[in-house]
């Protein structure tokens, strides 16, 4: 039986890396595509970032692959209209989305695109677990003439699950990143997580750093990291820092994931509307972001590593597109990412 998926262009650059995704696809899998407009483009076709009816269409999915959202056009600061990040976390809350997985593995092919010295990237391979449905972007905001709000709350039962998450997937250790000097969500978020480290998963150590540190961390000694859990806003903030020890934000995947029902699977990367429609995109982490829906969306281990190893072997080959310092276009980097899928 084909797999059912849902994609979701998106803007910008999103239907441009999006096509080539399926391409390889469908190289290794019999499947059905199902399209849908979100974020800006369901805004001007229906004035929200995400429909009812899209939001029923991705639930019954068996996976969701979505590429990229937002742009210029759509930028606000006017409560009351539209933005496409509102689809995002409508999708998000809607599907039950309270795990955000990205991976942050260099490539040694890459080691010298990254503006972190070779010495301190190498052997890096750490895994960013971020709670993604709670947290202060889903928390009651308010705004007046002369003051603005946004409320910060965690249940210990939300921090109980992502931690869990989190010790699963470990091999070494895991970093719980917080801020509990100054914040009471933080002190819940660090008193839960290591009761769960202690009674659940002793064998695995945890360690506890604060956001500021772990920020430091991250680019002085990222390979000492093994897992780093941490909550909604924090965890936005630090997997985007950690995409530049890959050498470019455009080599970042992430997979979203809940208890139930179908995970969506993205790349890290916005739209870039600076350079859409001109067929220079970096479609890697979207190739990437296939390799974990086949991996977590539909339970294909091998045809998740050969993805992977297609692109790695195509940038030991000398692909580079443009944000990576070669010259490659869109469709060159499909063609030399298929030149090498088993």
């Amino acid at each position: 039986m084909a797999h059912h998926i849902v994609t979701l262009p998106g803007d910008g650059i999103g239907p441009e890396i999006m096509g080539p995704t399926l391409e390889i696809l469908g190289r290794l899998i019999d499947f059905e595509a199902e399209e849908h407009v979100f974020g800006g483009a369901s805004i001007d076709a229906h004035g929200t970032g995400l429909t009812d009816e899209v939001l029923a269409a991705c639930g019954k999915a068996d996976a969701v692959l979505l590429a990229a959202v937002g742009g210029p056009k759509w930028d606000t600061t006017d409560p009351d209209k539209p933005r496409p990040e509102q689809g995002l976390l409508g999708l998000r809350k809607g599907l039950g989305l309270f795990a955000n997985l990205r991976p942050v593995r260099p490539l040694p092919a890459l080691y010298d695109a990254s503006p972190l010295r070779r010495e301190r990237i190498e052997g890096t391979d750490l895994l960013v677990v971020r709670e993604l449905t709670g947290g202060i972007y889903f928390g009651e905001k308010t705004r007046s003439a002369d003051s603005a709000s946004d409320l910060c709350v965690y249940s210990t039962g939300e921090v109980e699950r992502i931690v869990r998450v989190a010790f699963e997937a470990a091999r070494r250790k895991v970093t719980s990143v917080d801020k509990a000097n100054v914040l009471e969500t933080s002190r819940l978020w660090r008193e839960v997580a290591g009761r769960i480290g202690r009674d659940e998963f002793p064998e695995t150590p945890l360690e506890n750093l604060l956001v500021d540190n772990a920020a430091m961390q991250l680019v002085s000694n990222p390979a000492d990291f093994d897992v780093i859990v941490t909550e909604n806003m924090f965890g936005d903030i630090l997997s985007d820092e950690a995409a530049m020890i890959t050498g470019s934000i455009g080599m970042l995947p992430s997979a979203s994931l809940g208890a139930a029902g179908p995970g969506v699977f993205e790349p890290v990367h916005g739209s870039a509307p600076d350079i859409a429609g001109r067929g220079i995109a970096n479609p890697l982490a979207m190739f990437l972001s296939a390799a974990m829906l086949l991996r977590h969306g539909l339970s294909l281990e091998a045809e998740a590593v050969a993805v992977e190893s297609a692109v790695d072997r195509a940038l030991q080959g000398g692909l580079r597109t443009r944000d990576l310092g070669g010259e490659a276009t869109t469709s060159e980097a499909l063609a030399a990412v298929l030149d090498h899928l088993a």
